[in-house]
């Protein structure tokens, strides 16, 4: 995933500077994902624009969402970027497991159990992107018994001020690209990936809210 030259307005700290006037008014061409206010969509707009906007082919379908999280954005970072254990923060996943030896980098592959009761029952997933300075990451679904096929994510962390107001925000966003399966609509399809990614999304809040009050013993009663 190549660097765009419009990031350079990104803090060291990951905090995104407000639009200027010109980009304000470049907005009005897209939707305010979500879970965001419309102030939030504009500070959050060159992340959006470098992390979150995919090329879509016929018979495929993307979606945003946004999840506010009242932790630190480095705790928030330093459980999304487990890639070998996403159960701490996703619903649906029974287990997971990586080849022994293995080191958490870009190509490593996990392979994950569906827990019962969902159209699913294995995944495979690559890791595609896993940037600790600028809180990226994004893996692939490369295989397994699902109906997800092609299916992309990224999810990224940001700490934003918004014109205004007097403190920082946390706030998390992730995206998904998918196959609209045969037999299925974009809205059907968007519809469910969209409640697990969402569900998934407040247990993250959950999780991380808990560690940024008492540590990570606070937390053991949520896994």
């Amino acid at each position: 995933m190549e660097k765009k030259s419009d990031t350079a307005s990104m803090a060291d700290d990951h905090r995104l500077s407000p639009p200027s006037p010109s980009e304000e008014k470049a907005t009005g061409t897209f939707i305010t994902p979500p879970g965001l206010t419309d102030a939030e969509f504009l500070v959050l707009k060159t992340a959006i624009t470098e992390f979150h906007t995919y090329d879509l082919k016929s018979a495929q379908c993307s979606s945003l969402l946004a999840q506010h999280v009242d932790a630190p954005p480095d705790v928030v970072w330093s459980v999304i970027r487990q890639f070998d254990k996403p159960q701490i923060y996703k619903h649906f996943i029974k287990s997971c497991s990586v080849k022994e030896g293995s080191t958490m980098a870009e190509g490593c592959t996990r392979d994950v159990i569906v827990i019962s009761g969902l159209p699913a029952a294995t995944s495979t997933e690559r890791l595609d992107l896993l940037d600790d300075e600028r809180q990226v990451m994004a893996f692939t679904i490369i295989g397994g018994e699902h109906r997800l096929r092609n299916y992309r994510a990224v999810t990224t962390v940001h700490e934003i001020k918004v014109e205004g107001s007097p403190s920082t925000k946390t706030i998390v966003l992730e995206s998904y690209m998918v196959d609209v399966p045969e037999g299925n609509t974009e809205e059907d399809t968007r519809f469910f990936a969209d409640t697990v990614v969402k569900l998934n999304l407040q247990k993250l809040a959950s999780v991380t809210e808990a560690i940024a009050r008492g540590g990570a013993a606070a937390v053991e009663s949520l896994w």
